[in-house]
């Protein structure tokens, strides 16, 4: 049996923790042949990144490879210096990180960027360079080559990002491609066709990939072989049918079973329909943005629904399908072109003054980013009990007493309310955030994408707090997401956009079952992890 191309063998990482060392990744091993696709699989924290990182000599300030081998095609180059693995680096071993959007240079033309790893490892002149750039943008799918080498990565959509990230990684046809999360950032389309022609590229050119990914779905479909990470250590390891259908550890069951997929069992059932009028009301909504020259660019175009009160309706549909516009119209934030929109029976266009700020305590937006959406500065208990203090003025003791129970009806410890959002987790973030729209007890709940940004089993928990709160409180949301599986799980009702237009809607089950159009049902085929077999119960962990 021929030697792999790479051998990890008892890697020992850790960074500098003031005075002292902090061990993150714990005596790893493993290898991958010429050809192979491994993934490498953990929730955020696991190592996954820091592993990665040490192989191709890129740790952080502070990090350090405290002990253990880095075999590169027999070589071991953990100790190699910096100009040593200059030469390795994007010639035998390339990197396509996870971030599209913070990757690129800003102020470099794509042509540039795209070119300048041909410019080092290989003598072309001007010409040769500029047209090699435009074969490499023609391979990896971007339409208009041409065209994009002038243009700046803003000008750039995040899946057209990612696609020059690819074109940079395998320009020199490397041995080894490591991919630490190159799609999820990415709406579940897209990120489709980038694992697809990441497969391509490298089925044509022989190349081992290193697939780093916290999503069991992604590598069930992609991957030759698993391993699963956890705090810095290998929980199982093995061929990925083996893996994925025995798993021996509780905690890859425990993946497993987190994953949003379209078998997974809905959290409810859907309620029963509540006398009275529906709890929002869509008509005919159209918003117009000032476009080029005279015509203004359409986002929303005459889009209908309703809501029933005490269910969850979805907005689904890939990024520039209008969710986000839909959604700021419908709390206040985005005023209509036409048309009218109608919560828990107030017309918004009439609303001013005091009815306008009675409206606001009604409805509630939970965002995206629960990294981005809570000031660094403030403690927990000054980030929720922000709401208070705007809308209610109660006595001190009353406040305190409001945040500390609705904190810990999120599930949240209390200790945590001196803290600040640094000092929590991605989902104890997120709590924090729901924790925020909920404590002015409002009816509706608006969720932008609020579990897209966290790992499968700490979105699953978020989940299960969405439905408890729902069931005690009769809370109606409007959940807006680009991922399917998600919304199988949660919603009642979902309305599909595409260019700002309702594509679809009607019941999930419907929806799910019996999809009309084209584009319903390319979103659905587009869920990974739709082949993994059902996992059998965990063996007793010695």
């Amino acid at each position: 049996m021929s030697a792999p191309l790479l051998a990890i063998d008892n890697l020992d990482v850790s960074y500098a923790d003031g005075a002292e060392r902090r061990r993150v990744v714990h005596g790893i091993s493993l290898d991958i042949a010429a050809g192979e696709v491994v993934a490498l699989v953990g929730e955020s924290g696991s190592g996954k990144t820091t592993l990665v990182q040490a192989v191709i000599g890129l740790l952080p300030e502070g990090g350090r490879v405290d002990g253990g081998a880095i075999r590169f095609a027999g070589t071991d180059i953990a100790g190699w210096s910096q100009r040593r693995l200059d030469a390795l680096r994007g010639e035998r071993i390339s990197l396509i990180p996870q971030d599209p959007g913070s990757s690129l240079n800003p102020v470099k033309t794509i042509g540039a960027q795209v070119g300048e790893i041909l410019r080092l490892h290989r003598r072309l002149g001007r010409a040769e360079l500029r047209e090699a750039t435009l074969d490499l943008l023609a391979q990896v799918g971007l339409s208009q080559p041409a065209l994009r080498l002038g243009q700046y990565p803003h000008q750039l959509s995040g899946g057209m990002k990612q696609r020059v990230l690819i074109a940079i990684a395998t320009a020199l046809r490397p041995s080894l491609i490591i991919a630490d999360e190159p799609t999820s950032a990415l709406d579940v389309t897209v990120q489709k066709r980038i694992l697809d022609l990441i497969d391509t590229l490298r089925r044509e050119s022989g190349t081992a990939l290193l697939l780093v990914t916290h999503d069991l779905g992604v590598a069930a479909d992609r991957a030759d072989r698993i391993v699963v990470l956890r705090d810095g250590s290998v929980q199982e390891r093995g061929p990925a049918a083996s893996v994925l259908s025995a798993p021996r550890s509780a905690y890859t069951s425990q993946l497993l079973a987190d994953i949003p997929s379209l078998a997974a069992p809905r959290l409810r059932s859907m309620p029963a329909p509540r006398e009275g009028p529906p709890a929002v009301i869509v008509e005919t909504l159209v918003r117009d943005y000032p476009g080029a020259g005279r015509r203004p660019f359409r986002a929303v175009d005459g889009l209908s629904f309703t809501v029933a009160p005490g269910t969850t309706h979805a907005i689904v549909g890939e990024s520039g399908s209008g969710k986000s516009t839909t959604i700021r119209a419908i709390v206040g934030l985005e005023r209509p072109s036409a048309g009218r929109i109608l919560v828990d029976g107030l017309d918004l266009a009439t609303l001013r003054g005091d009815t306008l700020r009675t409206f606001r305590r009604r409805i509630q937006l939970v965002y995206q980013n629960p990294f981005s959406s809570l000031d660094p500065r403030q403690t927990i208990e000054a980030i929720v009990e922000e709401p208070l203090l705007n809308f209610e003025p109660v006595a001190r003791a009353e406040r305190a007493r409001r945040v500390a129970e609705i904190v810990e009806r999120v599930g949240l410890p209390s200790g945590l309310l001196r803290r600040h959002p640094a000092a929590l987790s991605g989902g104890q973030r997120q709590r924090v955030a729901i924790a925020r729209a909920l404590v002015l007890e409002p009816k509706i709940l608006v969720l932008d994408e609020a579990v897209s940004a966290l790992d499968v089993t700490v979105q699953a928990q978020i989940l299960r707090l969405l439905d408890a709160m729902q069931a005690e409180r009769r809370l109606t949301y409007l959940f807006v997401s680009h991922d399917l599986a998600v919304v199988r799980r949660i919603a009642d009702t979902v309305t599909v956009l595409r260019d700002g237009r309702a594509v679809e809607q009607g019941s999930v089950e419907a929806v799910f079952e019996r999809p009309r159009d084209p584009y319903t049902r390319d979103l659905i085929a587009a869920i990974p992890g739709q082949r993994l077999p059902a996992p059998q119960p965990v063996a007793a962990e010695a």
